[in-house]
């Protein structure tokens, strides 16, 4: 991650701990041999051949633009020149791709474009094209043959930013059917550049989670997917720019007239949660309301999030989860707090992975539980994001 990132995030502790998997730095990764036959993009509109994702992981794609003279794909931020044909297609077959879901857009004549052959999704603060890569592993995300939980979204109004916030709300397979149980609550946070569709468009929580309860891996809870940007009447939102992936590169304009300094969204959104986002969960669904039946995590930015509301609030949550964001020390965890885990994950290939083992292990030395995971062939992307919140969901509400 970049530094400016991890000094925004409050990166911390480098100090080892309970490893799940791990990957040196310095040290090559070796891929695992996985073969498939090529196939249109999952995320393709009926009928689209394009991407289209060949047996050894390249992506190939196709833009109908006769009268460009420029056209480029660019793939997670990184433009690639296509070569247009006599029929006014231009063409491009990338380099071989991690496994997992990965953005995509068009750029032509140095506008961005949507490629409308297939699904928009939003990152980089807009919206982008998407493309999936079979993984080995990949089964614990995809769509099976088991009971299915529902993803609802809904709405509820905040006095304090004074407007209506929208809420996906993930209930496991029995909730409908076993009507007098409660059900501890996961608050999952996306990253910078993002919003609350993205864990179940792109991050795939409900299928996941589906497939856990399943096997008996996962106990069953209920999750709620939230922005963090939230501002009160007159507060200024900064201006977003295109980031990495995940992560939100933006400059706080100054204050105008009358108007409040712009702060940080998340500022208000711990507010808006404690306050409004967590009694409205718990009046609404049947949820297990103690401290020991609440979890929060997030990946990217939304670790950020994460840590700065759990450890101001250790009364309301009993697990941490920080993907792809920096760390936890024992400095930063509050005299008689009673937190039952602190989880952190990295990709393989991201920098902060190296220091995770150091991080777990200083505060399993000061008697916090902690774990953590390093997610193999992965930067910062939805690969070790969809595993962390696996491993992560494993361990939670754990008797």
């Amino acid at each position: 991650m970049q530094k400016s990132l991890r000094s925004i995030l409050l990166t911390v502790a480098l100090i080892v701990g309970i490893c799940l998997v791990q990957a040196c730095k310095g040290k090559k990764e070796t891929a695992v041999p996985f073969t498939f036959e090529a196939h249109p993009s999952p995320y393709n509109l009926s009928g689209a051949q394009y991407p289209r994702i060949e047996s050894d992981s390249r992506v190939t794609f196709r833009f109908n633009a006769p009268n460009a003279k420029k056209v480029q794909v660019s793939i997670y931020n990184v433009p690639y020149d296509m070569v247009k044909g006599e029929d006014g297609v231009w063409t491009y077959t990338s380099e071989p791709q991690d496994p997992g879901y990965h953005n995509y857009w068009m750029i032509v004549d140095s506008a961005i474009m949507l490629d409308p052959a297939t699904d928009a999704f939003i990152g980089y603060s807009h919206m982008c094209n998407g493309f999936e890569v079979p993984a080995p592993d990949g089964e614990f995300y995809e769509l099976k043959d088991v009971p299915h939980g529902k993803v609802m979204l809904k709405n509820y109004f905040s006095n304090i930013t004074n407007g209506w916030r929208q809420v996906y709300i993930y209930t496991p397979p029995d909730y409908e059917t076993n009507t007098t149980a409660r059900y501890p609550v996961l608050y999952l946070q996306h990253g910078g550049g993002e919003d609350q569709r993205v864990w179940i468009e792109m991050g795939r929580t409900n299928l996941i989670l589906d497939n856990l309860i399943a096997e008996g891996k996962a106990k069953p809870f209920i999750v709620v997917m939230e922005t963090s940007a939230a501002y009160k009447p007159g507060e200024v939102p900064p201006a977003p720019r295109q980031g990495a992936p995940g992560v939100a590169i933006v400059r706080r304009p100054a204050a105008q007239s009358g108007q409040a300094a712009p702060r940080r969204s998340h500022d208000t959104y711990g507010e808006v949660m404690i306050n409004e986002l967590i009694p409205w969960v718990d009046s609404n669904f049947r949820t297990l309301t103690d401290q020991q039946y609440r979890a929060m995590a997030g990946l990217s930015m939304g670790s950020g999030v994460t840590r700065q509301i759990t450890l101001a609030n250790p009364d309301k949550f009993s697990y941490i989860g920080i993907f792809s964001g920096g760390s936890v020390a024992p400095a930063d965890i509050p005299e008689n707090s009673n937190f039952k885990l602190v989880f952190m994950s990295y990709g393989s290939r991201e920098n902060g992975a190296d220091g995770l083992k150091a991080a777990a292990k200083a505060l399993n030395k000061a008697g916090i539980n902690s774990v953590y995971y390093v997610s193999p062939q992965s930067a910062h992307e939805w690969q070790a994001w969809r595993r962390s919140l696996k491993e992560f969901a494993i361990l939670l509400f754990k008797d």
